[in-house]
């Protein structure tokens, strides 16, 4: 009885197969799936799952593997199933893979020939593609999946694992009916259509790609390309070729695309909506953005794992005035900035934001004290550090964790990176406190030149613009700066590397 009122992930696709059957809805290195074939697959791979490996529901599986279009089949398999999918960031190797897989409890590892040596010997594996025995090669053969008990919206079915940019990864329970409020918050405030040609470049294990992306396209029944990384030239390819029209990207990628030497030249028009996020993207870079394809819509999306990701959207429309807000709470989304103890704080008043919704996870997995510590007062506390103006919406001053205290006054990383990124010379750069004698901590700036510039030369110019306490005290320049697969800079790793215990 309780699924005749529920929705399920995998719901999301067999509607719109029933839909558009012969719709294209998912192209990937030469291969095309119908929506009807997607469906059929996902059955299929569920069949194959559940029957070779004696999986139940409620079971964890893995997938540590690149991008794909079996690894999207999996995942709905097992929502289909009734498993809980577990996606791994498949950079990582030793003891960070380790963890999350015994964390997890996963039973079984679906994988790439290629990454599967790095998995401990202690875990069932299956290869998603390029092996005899992959899950690939078992769609060929077609198989019906009649589950015993079938899941409802209650059930869980992702373990998201936050990026760990300033602590060990935790897993956020994510449910069924906490994904579909999601999408629909996705469907509605970033305007997908049905006659989008989105691109998805970014790997599916990020929360961002798959779920505020591909399966929200998937559920309006737009036509999907997987790029196995985001590459810019190929992107670049496939807009001028007319075969992509919308595109998400964190910062570092966008910022990839501005500096490549075609960026000027190609014919980019076919681009209709540009998506960015995962990260704070820099006003300077945006203004460039903007500068070079003027009739581009650009989309603000902000939010985390453990809401779905989506959260707030600032939409096209409202970027003018506002480039440094990430815009208003999506559909499903209620959203407050309290204080220390928990008290909302008057417009204009920087304070944690926190967060009411459907879409969020049920805690983390096996981490009572830290769900606990989330979920208290009624509301979801994220971490993220922001302003709320009088007309609701909200600018990130940034993570709770990344402010600076410099000589007892708190410094704003994201503002004094802004003003960096207004020279010439820096392509890249991250502010972080590092630990001072005389300032507790000095603000400090690593940076990645595109051309020649001293450290006092960027000081100087970060003083043109800020308070003399806000300009760094010091910059490092570096080749390139840490981050993990989402574009997300790695901070925790910039404090670690550069920090000396003061004198």
């Amino acid at each position: 009885m309780n699924g005749v009122r529920s929705s399920t992930v995998d719901g999301v696709v067999a509607r719109s197969a029933r839909r558009t059957p012969g719709r294209t809805a998912v192209r990937y290195a030469g291969r095309t799936w119908t929506y009807q074939a997607l469906d059929a697959a996902v059955g299929t791979a569920a069949a194959v799952l559940t029957a070779e490996h004696s999986l139940r529901p409620g079971d964890r599986v893995a997938s540590y593997a690149h991008n794909s279009d079996v690894y999207l089949i999996a995942y709905l398999a097992c929502a289909r199933a009734g498993l809980v999918h577990v996606p791994v960031n498949q950079n990582l190797t030793g003891e960070d893979l380790a963890y999350i897989l015994g964390q997890s409890g996963s039973s079984l590892v679906l994988t790439d020939p290629d990454l599967a040596p790095r998995i401990p010997s202690a875990y069932a594996v299956r290869a998603l593609r390029d092996a005899p025995d992959s899950l690939l090669g078992a769609l060929e053969t077609p198989r019906p999946f009649m589950p015993e008990h079938a899941p409802d919206a209650g059930a869980l079915v992702q373990l998201l694992y936050t990026s760990g940019t300033t602590a060990q990864p935790k897993g956020a329970m994510m449910t069924h009916g906490a994904l579909v409020h999601a999408y629909v918050s996705a469907v509605t405030a970033l305007d997908l259509r049905a006659t989008d040609r989105p691109v998805h470049s970014l790997p599916l294990y990020h929360s961002a790609q798959m779920h505020v992306f591909l399966l929200p396209y998937l559920a309006v029944g737009a036509e999907n390309t997987i790029l196995d990384a985001p590459d810019a030239g190929g992107i670049l390819d496939l807009v001028e070729a007319g075969e992509a029209d919308s595109l998400f990207a964190p910062p570092t990628v966008w910022i990839g695309l501005a500096n490549h030497p075609d960026f000027a030249t190609r014919e980019l028009g076919a681009l209709r909506k540009a998506y960015y996020g995962a990260s704070i993207m820099p006003v300077p870079v945006l203004e460039r953005l903007r500068a070079r394809l003027p009739e581009l819509a650009f989309y603000n999306c902000f939010g985390q794992s453990e809401i779905g990701p989506l959260a707030m959207v600032l939409g096209p429309a409202e970027h003018d005035g506002r480039m440094d807000s990430c815009g208003r709470p999506v559909l499903f989304v209620e959203a407050e900035v309290v204080d220390e103890e928990g008290a909302r704080v008057p417009d204009g008043t920087a304070g944690e934001v926190v967060y009411r919704s459907p879409q969020l996870c049920q805690g983390y997995w096996d981490k009572p004290d830290e769900s606990a510590e989330a979920f208290r007062d009624g509301w979801f506390h994220s971490g993220d550090l922001a302003v709320r103006d009088g007309e609701g919406y909200f600018t990130v001053v940034d993570r709770v964790k990344d402010v600076i205290n410099s000589g007892g006054v708190l410094v704003a990383s994201r503002q004094v990176e802004d003003a960096l990124y207004t020279h010439p010379a820096v392509a890249e750069t991250a502010v972080v406190g590092l630990p001072d004698e005389r300032w507790i901590e000095a603000v400090t700036a690593i940076v990645v030149l595109r051309a020649a510039a001293s450290e006092q030369e960027l000081i100087e110019h970060a003083r043109e613009q800020l308070a003399h306490f806000k300009a760094p005290k010091k910059v490092l320049f570096v080749d390139e700066l840490p981050r993990n697969a989402s574009g997300k800079i790695l901070k925790r790793e910039l404090r670690n590397r550069f920090s000396t215990a003061p004198a």
